[in-house]
């Protein structure tokens, strides 16, 4: 038979002996696993278990007994990253199973499998996409696993942006009291939320008042809730700009604030939502990973159709980009300028131009990061970007 300039390349026994080991797709919940476990291309077996610290351990004493059994070389382990955390990757790395977390917003879904979805299909076709990856050298659609410091540093970023995000809202909610009694903010009292103004509504929740009984009742929770959100916002940004002043981001939040609008807590969200600067290998790809590239809907002649961007990854980031970029286009002479020139093109698109300017500063953050990554690694610096452009790519990129 005639394969034209294609030739069968003999399989060395090195890649035999790779191909023999226990590949496991797991389907995980809170309280409940299911696993489906395949040595090499037979045909798997379906096990339940439950999630605790026990059921966790005998279910790695069992992979490691089928491993011993099937005389297999490695245990492969793969499920979705969900709300449960790294701690199952945690156990099953320490006992020396390869495990890999895969982004559900990556995995291959038809129309016909969300309508029929089960836990065995789910843990089925994770078993499939990581024997793909095993066999065939498919590209795994997995997630990027931060270090525990990483994930502990992250975790209290997160507590200061969610704080700060419920003082917003109990403020939209006392707004909404005033606005559907018709009461309106007295002249002189400031701007923003000044303290003659926050008397101001104080002395609304008690008679004489423009408010009734029941909305005075109202004004004081959300005034409560306000002040404790208020306490709790100063604490954690105490404790963010403590973490910020460590060894581990010094220089890192430093070389960030030399960009113009960038503060403490932009660059601390920036930098524990992307982890390790040095992953990522273009500036497309931190693009890409903060969700500030279009969507493509190409096929055919029509091969120059974008949509909105994609909004994947993380959305903190995203929010506090958002905030900094408003600052630069309005402070910032070079950003100021290429904003200007960008709005004469495009009048009628601002929020396309704030959203341009948010995929710039994140591009100079990511090289910001790397500067500072690469001096500590003993690398060469990346080139620096010629002015007015946004940054390039890293060498041989």
């Amino acid at each position: 038979m005639w394969f034209g300039n294609f030739s069968w390349a003999p399989i060395r026994e090195e890649e035999l002996a790779m191909r023999n080991c226990i590949a496991v797709g797991c389907d995980l919940h809170d309280q409940s696993m299911l696993l489906m476990i395949g040595h090499n291309e037979g045909e798997p077996q379906k096990r339940s278990s439950g999630t605790h610290r026990e059921a966790r351990r005998k279910t790695i004493e069992y992979l490691k007994r089928c491993q011993r059994e099937a005389g297999a070389d490695a245990i492969v382990f793969a499920y979705e990253a969900s709300q449960s955390g790294y701690v199952l990757y945690d156990e099953l790395t320490a006992a020396g199973v390869e495990c890999h977390v895969l982004a559900p917003s990556k995995m291959p879904h038809t129309a016909k499998s969300r309508r029929n979805k089960t836990d065995e299909k789910d843990a089925r076709r994770n078993l499939d996409v990581l024997r793909a990856h095993v066999w065939a050298g498919n590209e795994l659609p997995e997630t990027w696993v931060p270090d525990p410091q990483t994930r502990q540093d992250r975790a209290l970023v997160r507590a200061r942006v969610s704080a700060g995000e419920k003082r917003a809202s109990c403020r939209r909610e006392i707004r909404s009291v005033l606005k559907r009694n018709d009461v309106a903010k007295p002249q002189g009292l400031g701007k923003g939320w000044s303290g003659k103004y926050q008397a101001w509504l104080l002395g609304l929740t008690s008679p004489p008042s423009l408010l009734g009984a029941g909305e005075r009742v109202v004004l004081a929770s959300l005034l409560r809730q306000l002040e404790a959100l208020e306490k709790e916002v100063e604490i954690l940004e105490a404790e963010v700009l403590a973490l910020s002043k460590t060894d581990r981001y010094r220089d890192l939040v430093a070389e960030c604030r030399k960009l113009k609008g960038v503060g403490v807590l932009t660059a601390m969200v920036f930098l524990t939502e992307t982890g390790d600067p040095l992953r990522f290998k273009n500036r497309h790809s931190i693009g890409n990973y903060m969700g500030l590239t279009p969507s493509s809907d190409e096929s055919g002649e029509a091969s120059d159709r974008k949509g909105h961007i994609t909004h994947q990854g993380p959305w903190r980031a995203r929010r506090v980009l958002n905030q900094a970029a408003h600052v630069r286009v309005r402070t910032d002479p070079e950003e100021k300028a290429w904003f200007d020139q960008w709005l004469a093109k495009h009048p009628k698109k601002k929020n396309i131009g704030i959203v341009a300017a948010m995929r710039r500063l994140s591009i100079r953050l990511w090289h910001a990061a790397c500067r500072v990554a690469r001096e500590r690694a003993g690398l060469p610096p990346l080139p620096s970007p010629r002015r007015g452009e946004a940054p390039a790519c890293a060498p041989g990129t």
